[in-house]
């Protein structure tokens, strides 16, 4: 267990700009209209990998390594090293001018085992992820933030902001893989990366086949507050998912749905209806899951490798708090089901014709839960010379976001890690809800 009031002091160099290597083409490039996608893209997604030290590595510093390392991956990545600017109905575009991205050189007096259990929440992230003043804006400013921090057992942590709008889970693993090689000595990255975001624009002309309703509520940004009942003395918990208790969970379904569902089905559907329930929505109120569906795989032919841009689609399930508590868990996981079906390449095609003609809306986000599964994304297999991370993922989630991460327990066993934030009476009738269908063991700090 992660010590509560674990702190360190973290010392940064000033932060500086990596550009380039090499002189890099000076153009301007179109995202996709998959790329933007209202709130859901337009925002700086925060990354962290842990490493622990390697004495096959000793005298070699891993802040010069990535360093050096980072200014020739940008050769093949330039775009990255460019600034995001807006266009006519809010089309974004890359201005590839080489400016180049952020990278922090820091020290930490602490230990990887200090950490305890290395998985978020993370004590004193914004140090390990220093958030340098004026850079945070989606437009006209740098689009990836890299800070590189060594740790007194030898280990280091290197922490990742990226503009959201450039990238999926898959594109920027894509982009630290080619880091990673090229700090082991590589000339090139393995797989070159490909931009072809045209594949994913609008049609000429548009032609929306597809219903959208999930971004048919908001014109306008919503409030974050309207998200749930209360965003003070919020607290975030951890739970962990073997076998035992994915069995346990499956054991509360229907058997014709047991065994024709995944377990991100089965999961998502147990814990959406927790998560409602320990809310304590009006019965007439509705509620919201989301979830994040790679369509890589939905095209024909599927798109190529090395293409690092955002190819996923957001699919809604949408039904009231009352009808989600009173039905079984069944209902829930065929809502679930329903939902992770309809992506196809016609549904990818139509979702751009529907972003470039309708304004790029937003959702509505009262009674909204985002799930991110991040446990086949590849995070972990990251190496820059030191060997693969011991943790690699998402640095925390929000609350309006349930994560899930892949994790190893005490006893070897292989599961995952479920991340949740709720307002801290909440989280008491979540685990409560939790605890009626499972126990296994609970993970606790306070934001």
């Amino acid at each position: 267990m992660k010590p509560p009031d674990l702190s360190f002091t973290v010392r940064r160099r000033h932060p500086e700009l990596v550009g380039p290597a090499k002189a890099t083409p000076h153009e301007v490039k179109f995202l996709s209209d998959i790329d933007d996608q209202g709130m859901l893209l337009r925002f700086q997604m925060p990354l962290i990998q842990l490493y622990r030290g390697n004495p096959s590595m000793r005298g070699k510093d891993p802040v010069e390594v990535i360093r050096k390392a980072l200014a020739d991956t940008l050769v093949f990545y330039y775009p990255f090293a460019g600034r995001l600017r807006d266009g006519p109905n809010r089309k974004l575009m890359v201005d590839c001018n080489g400016d180049g991205v952020i990278f922090i050189e820091a020290d930490a007096d602490v230990t990887l085992e200090e950490f305890g259990d290395l998985h978020p929440p993370f004590p004193c992230l914004e140090e390990l992820l220093y958030n340098v003043p004026g850079t945070s804006d989606i437009l006209n400013t740098p689009l990836l933030l890299i800070q590189v921090t060594r740790l007194e057992c030898g280990g280091f942590i290197f922490a990742l902001r990226l503009n959201h709008t450039m990238s999926d889970a898959i594109g920027i693993v894509q982009f630290m893989s080619a880091l990673g090689e090229i700090a082991r000595g590589a000339p090139k990255p393995l797989t070159l990366p490909i931009w072809h975001r045209e594949l994913l624009n609008a049609r000429d002309p548009p032609h929306v086949t597809c219903k959208h309703g999930e971004y048919e509520y908001e014109e306008e940004a919503p409030d974050i507050k309207q998200t749930i009942v209360s965003l003070t003395n919020m607290v975030q918990r951890s739970f962990f998912l073997g076998p035992n208790e994915v069995a346990s969970i499956s054991d509360q379904i229907p058997y014709h749905l047991r065994y024709s569902s995944s377990s991100f089905e089965i999961i998502t559907a147990f814990l959406w209806r927790c998560r409602t329930i320990a809310l304590q929505f009006d019965d007439d109120e509705k509620v919201r899951m989301v979830c994040a569906v790679n369509a890589r795989a939905k095209f024909n032919p599927p798109l190529l490798d090395g293409y690092y841009g955002n190819a996923v689609a957001f699919l809604m399930a949408v039904t009231t708090a009352g009808k989600l508590r009173r039905n079984s868990l069944g209902y829930a996981l065929e809502l679930v089901k329903k939902m992770k079906g309809e992506v196809s390449e016609e549904y990818m095609h139509s979702l751009a014709d529907f972003m470039a003609t309708k304004g790029r809306r937003c959702f509505k986000i009262k009674g909204f839960c985002n799930v991110s599964d991040v446990r086949r994304a590849g995070f972990n297999d990251v190496d820059f010379g030191w060997g693969k991370a011991v943790y690699g993922g998402s640095a925390k989630v929000d609350e309006v976001g349930i994560m899930y991460l892949p994790y190893k327990n005490a006893q070897g066993q292989e599961g995952l890690i479920i991340i949740s934030c709720l307002p801290s009476d909440a989280m008491e009738r979540f685990v409560k809800e939790w605890d009626r269908i499972l126990k296994t063991r609970l993970i606790t700090s306070s934001l």
